[in-house]
């Protein structure tokens, strides 16, 4: 028994592109930092920061999804895969968030001058 290839040619043209239009995004709100954005914030970090949070991990899972081939596995797979992950990055996200703020507030209310 011969197997036939299949091409997968444009489902990786079609990765690429969905890829490079979630950078192209990011690169455009960098580069622009609109005002409304930029100045608001949202537990502990301005809406920017968020929104390249945000599209990053959205890169991050469809190129687990994608290149990994998680598509074609079972459901309790995929989830034994991600949702660590994202229970990681989530405490990740948290810790940084609560002590960057911790650090900010002594130095900003107290003697201890910025040295860096």
């Amino acid at each position: 028994m011969a197997h036939e290839h299949v091409s997968n040619t444009k489902r990786i043209w079609t990765v690429f592109g969905i890829l490079s239009l979630i950078t192209i995004v990011e690169v455009f709100f960098g580069i622009s930092k609109p005002e409304f954005m930029h100045m608001n914030n949202f537990l502990g970090m301005n809406l920017l920061n968020w929104l390249f949070i945000i599209l990053t991990l959205v890169k991050a899972y469809y190129i687990v999804y994608a290149f990994m081939h998680m598509e074609g596995e079972k459901t309790s797979l995929r989830y034994a895969v991600i949702l660590p992950l994202i229970f990681l990055v989530v405490y990740l996200l948290f810790i940084l968030l609560t002590e960057g703020n911790y650090i900010f507030e002594v130095f900003k209310n107290s003697t201890i001058k910025w040295n860096f």
